[in-house]
């Protein structure tokens, strides 16, 4: 869990804490605030007693709802980062278990449009082949604009003009001089408008029998009037279809590329189209799920009933049976240390305690001798990570302690080759060199320059850290791979990927055993119904992203997979095979098998699922499911609520 849920965690630090002083209201000034880029305003907020008295040594919190374009320090002084609209809220704990609370509207202005640039435009078009025109605004300050609207005019409409979806429609030849406009600031481009020779269009497609989610490759030649292959003219796409459920639409997706792909079983008809001339083509799709479909079976559990489970690491020790380490949340520090070689028999063989209230992550070495926990709300301050030695997990033995430049609280840390990743107070992850144990030393690390930067997790692979840096996005560092000459000490940013929520919590990259592409899931996490610490199930929000990374220099999102009605937290990635945490709606299993586009989710790519609901848990029935392993055959989970559980995708049906 991570930044877009401080606001409720701090619900559970409020119910813990007895401040025995009778507040009654929370007075805060201004109402509102509006600035520019770099300004700053000062909030003044006090606290009152029941007689109306300032209870002035009473302190507040403040947390920004984005920070990228407001952030409040530690006294209340908001500074403006970039334009748009913020919540700064005021918090101040409350004996009765609640709090007292403001909320501030921050307005950041926009700053006056300086230039239109059209984008990708065509040097040609071709008579009634409509072509979508593409433009960015930017500011003064050299802000991207998506909020202004843009206007679009042509000279002489007799030879093109626009409809009202930015598309530019050309009826006969000659030059066209276009007009782009947003607030008064205009751009003009003349573009030269030729005959379509198109006569004829022959299309094939790369599968005539397809399942549904499978990508099909539509390829198109076009030729004029004397069968010549006319290259490098614009072609449309589209398709219709009949679903084989009478409940359900054919629905599906196509691509300006000829890429298609189905989300429900029927028959379609994909259409070409150049002008006046089109191709078709009838591609009949069958259920994934009847190819895919797997139960899974409960095997084992190892029931943590107390308090809140965390993240979870399995692994084989050095004896050759198999282990697993499970944290714990907003308690008191403890680190459960399970025998999982019987995964129908698991059974815990030591416990760990460190001062803190939770271990949020826990990671064991490649080779299985060393753990390293992550510690934040400590008593002294200090946090940092722990470091055991776990040759023997049934005698867990402490190494060392380290708390260099880590006393803001370590939520996420990562193990590579002898070098800790951990994150430092939600800002940067530092890198600590293990390969002494007992004497770690701080080597580097990485941070981000943008306002109000963040960080939630890091993970290694090849040498490459991918980080989860909220609004920031999934930031990729050369950590040892040598692709742009970074190392531990030297850190190389190589490339990066953000969306519009800024909910990036957790990043895992993969190459596709079936396709070769190289992909990066980018999961969400929000809590938009609040988080319930003990009294009632919460429902989180968010999805996963799957962006392509094969160009690293040129990441591109191309699909997502969303579970309605839940959120995704921690996963994993085991040759095509994707296993979710997905907090309410319980274990997932998903196929990423071939290529990937549109929503994996109503394409009916997965394979199982299992809700894991526990009596006693520490809000009774109510699956939390926080992170999946994939174990020597067994699926091992952690749930918040419940604890440890190991399951079991039954073999596949074979079908005649």
């Amino acid at each position: 869990m991570g930044l877009p849920f401080k606001i409720s965690c701090l619900a559970l630090f409020i119910s813990l804490v007895n401040l025995g002083i009778a507040q009654s209201e929370l007075r805060v000034t201004p109402d509102e605030i509006k600035l520019k880029v770099g300004e700053t305003a000062q909030i003044q907020a006090v606290v009152m007693d029941d007689n109306g008295e300032p209870l002035l040594h009473e302190k507040v919190y403040y947390y920004a709802s984005k920070a990228r374009i407001a952030e409040a320090d530690s006294t209340g002084k908001v500074t403006a980062n970039s334009p748009g609209k913020a919540m700064i809220f005021v918090i101040k704990p409350h004996p009765d278990g609640k709090y007292l609370r403001k909320n501030i509207s921050v307005d950041v202005a926009f700053p006056p449009v300086a230039k239109v640039e059209f984008v990708d435009l065509p040097k040609v078009l071709y008579t009634d082949v409509p072509t979508t025109i593409e433009t960015k605004v930017l500011d003064e300050m050299g802000f991207e604009r998506e909020d202004v609207q843009v206007k679009f005019s042509t000279q002489n409409q007799k030879i093109a003009s626009f409809d009202g979806f930015n598309n530019l429609i050309p009826y006969q030849k000659g030059k066209v001089k276009i007009t782009a406009e947003a607030d008064g600031i205009q751009s003009t481009q003349t573009i030269d408008v030729r005959i379509n020779p198109v006569e004829a269009i022959e299309m094939s497609a790369s599968l005539d029998n397809a399942l549904t989610g499978d990508v099909i490759q539509l390829k198109v030649t076009t030729r004029n009037k004397a069968g010549k292959v006319i290259k490098n003219i614009p072609v449309s796409y589209s398709f219709r279809g009949k679903s084989d459920d009478v409940m359900e639409f054919a629905t599906g997706m196509i691509q300006d590329d000829g890429r298609f792909v189905a989300y429900q079983s029927g028959t379609y008809i994909v259409t070409a189209s150049c002008g006046k001339n089109a191709a078709h083509k009838t591609i009949v799709v069958s259920p994934r799920a009847d190819v895919i479909k797997r139960d899974i079976d409960l095997v084992g559990r190892g029931s943590v009933s107390d308090k809140h489970t965390s993240d979870l690491w399995v692994w084989e020790g050095v004896d050759g049976r198999d282990y697993a380490v499970t944290g714990t949340w907003g308690a008191d520090g403890e680190a459960f240390f399970w025998d999982v070689t019987d995964p129908a028999n698991i059974y815990g063989i030591d416990t760990v305690k460190v001062d803190a209230r939770t271990v949020n992550d826990v990671k064991v070495s490649a080779d299985g001798r060393i753990c390293v926990i992550s510690r934040e709300g400590a008593s002294n301050r200090k946090n940092g990570i722990i470091i055991l030695d776990v040759t023997d997990p049934r005698s867990v033995k402490l190494l060392a302690e380290f708390t260099e430049g880590l006393t803001g609280g370590v939520h996420n840390l990562f193990i590579y080759e002898d070098h800790v990743y951990a994150l430092s107070n939600g800002e940067r992850y530092d890198i600590i060199n293990i390969e002494d144990p007992t004497h770690p030393v701080k080597v580097g690390s990485f941070e981000l320059d943008t306002p109000g930067h963040s960080i939630h997790d890091v993970w290694v692979m090849d040498g490459i850290a991918y980080s989860s840096n909220w609004h920031d996005g999934v930031q990729v560092v050369d950590v040892g791979n040598g692709i742009a000459g970074g190392s531990p000490s030297n850190p190389v940013k190589i490339s990066s990927y953000a969306y519009p929520s800024g909910w990036n919590h957790a990043a895992f990259p993969y190459k596709s055993k079936s396709t070769g592409k190289v992909y990066v899931i980018a999961g969400d996490e929000a809590f938009p119904y609040g988080l319930h610490i003990r009294d009632k199930p919460t429902k989180a929000a968010g999805w996963l992203h799957v962006i392509d990374f094969t160009d690293p220099n040129n990441p591109m999102e191309v699909a997502k997979y969303e579970v309605p009605g839940a959120g995704s937290h921690n996963f994993w990635i085991d040759g095509d095979i994707l296993y979710v945490g997905n907090y309410n709606a319980g274990l997932r299993v998903v196929d990423l098998s071939g290529d990937l586009m549109g929503d994996l989710y109503k394409q009916g790519r997965e394979i199982g699922w299992f809700i894991p609901t526990d009596s006693k848990g520490v809000i009774p029935n109510a699956p939390m499911t926080w992170g999946p392993q994939p174990h020597k055959g067994h699926i091992f989970f952690s749930d918040w609520n419940s604890g440890l559980w190991s399951v079991k995708l039954k073999e596949q049906k074979v079908t005649n």
